[in-house]
Parts: structure tokens; C-alpha cells; sequence
């Protein structure tokens, strides 16, 4: 299996260019910070084999079991600004219950937004808006875990500054739902973030895993 679709990850990069970008995740070894085996096109994202993982692999390495459908062609961004038409599809075991890898199509559409936005200006009578919100693609698991805390932050809707404990707590639960733990060194970098302590960290978890 993995040997067909490092061949198909060329054959794919092959067929639609250098703006395409193919990536094949083992989530066998269940090691947050390397997931990447293979990577065609990896200039799209700046990534290469033995990078870490983006949001939808702490997804299914925090999961335990698939509780998520493969995502088509939605929209993400690299740290550097290029928006991407995006495919993650879920390669499963045998029992069809237990996600082992996961199979990833990212094409870099920038160019053509831009186009599009021009072709719109010229051709509207009226301003149009998108609420179409692309997800980040982070280059390092370092990355990940400051977008992650940014996205905790803006679920909250306050600063740390002025967030109380239940605030606090909101947002260890979300870090904890989107596996942010599972990144080497996270707890401290977190804690620092929160101005808390460890152990007021793992009660904040601990009471967070018992909210609805």
C-alpha cells in the first residue's frame, strides 16, 4: 500500500505540476513530530520528509479512532501567504477502524485567486465578500503550536490578560481536543502562555475532559 501511493504521489505531482504538492503522513509510529514519509513539490509548503504533521494529523493521532470523513478541496495557507485548494483522505486499517496514514493533496491556487479577483473587480457592479477562511499549514511543529494557542485565544474572545478561569479552562480544553499536547515540550510552552503553573495545567485538563 504505501509503496502504490508514494508512486501515485509522483504520478499526481507529475500530472499537475509544481504548484502541486503531495504529501503521505505514517500515523503508524505515532510520533507527532515526524510524521511526513514522502512529499512531492515540497517548495509549495517548504516542508520535506521527517517535518511534522498539520492540524488534521494531531486530529487523528489524538482521535484513537476515525470520528471524521476525508476533507475535499477546502482551503488553506503557508506561514508565507500562499492560499492552497486542499485534499486530506484517511488511509485506514485493515478493520477500516483505526486511522494509519493519511494521504494529502495541496495545490497552490494563489496565483489564480489573485486573477479571479481581477476578472471580479472588472466585471462587478457591486462589492463582493467571501467568508471563506482558509486553515494555516504550518512549516514546523513549532508553528503548530503557536497557531493552535492563537486559535484557543480567539474561541475565548479575550486576551489572556483578562480571562478568568473558566475562560482559561475553555481554552486548555480546546488545545486538548486538537491534540496540542501531543507536541513535544508543549505543556510548558502553553503554561508560559496562560501564566500558570503544571499542575494547575493538568487540573485545567482534567476539568476541561469533564465539561460537555
Amino acid at each position: 500500500m504505501l509503496q502504490f501511493l508514494f508512486r501515485l504521489a509522483k504520478a499526481l505531482s507529475a500530472q499537475f505540476g509544481p504548484n502541486c504538492e503531495v504529501v503521505i503522513h505514517d500515523l503508524r509510529t505515532n510520533d507527532p513530530d515526524s510524521s511526513i514519509v514522502a512529499i512531492e513539490n515540497g517548495h509549495v509548503t517548504g516542508r520535506k520528509i521527517g517535518d511534522g504533521p498539520s492540524h488534521v494529523v494531531l486530529e487523528a493521532l489524538n482521535s484513537g479512532t476515525v470520528n471524521f470523513d476525508d476533507r475535499l478541496c477546502y482551503l488553506t495557507k503557508t506561514k508565507d501567504g500562499k492560499t492552497l485548494k486542499s485534499t486530506t483522505i484517511y488511509i485506514r486499517d485493515e478493520d477500516d477502524q483505526q486511522p494509519i496514514g493519511i494521504f494529502s493533496i495541496n495545490y497552490d491556487i494563489t496565483l489564480m485567486l489573485a486573477m479571479e479577483e481581477t476578472l471580479r473587480q472588472f466585471t462587478a457592479t457591486a462589492p463582493e465578500t467571501t467568508e471563506d477562511t482558509p486553515e494555516p499549514i504550518a512549516r514546523n511543529v513549532s508553528d503548530l503550536l503557536d497557531e493552535l494557542i492563537e486559535q484557543s485565544v480567539k474561541r475565548v474572545g479575550k486576551p489572556v490578560a483578562l480571562m478568568t478561569k473558566e475562560d482559561k479552562v475553555k481554552a486548555i480544553r480546546f488545545l486538548n481536543d486538537t491534540g496540542a499536547f501531543l507536541i513535544t515540550k508543549s505543556g510548558g510552552k502553553i503554561c508560559k502562555f496562560f501564566g500558570i503553573s503544571k499542575y494547575t495545567l493538568y487540573s485545567y485538563i482534567e476539568e476541561a475532559k469533564g465539561m460537555d
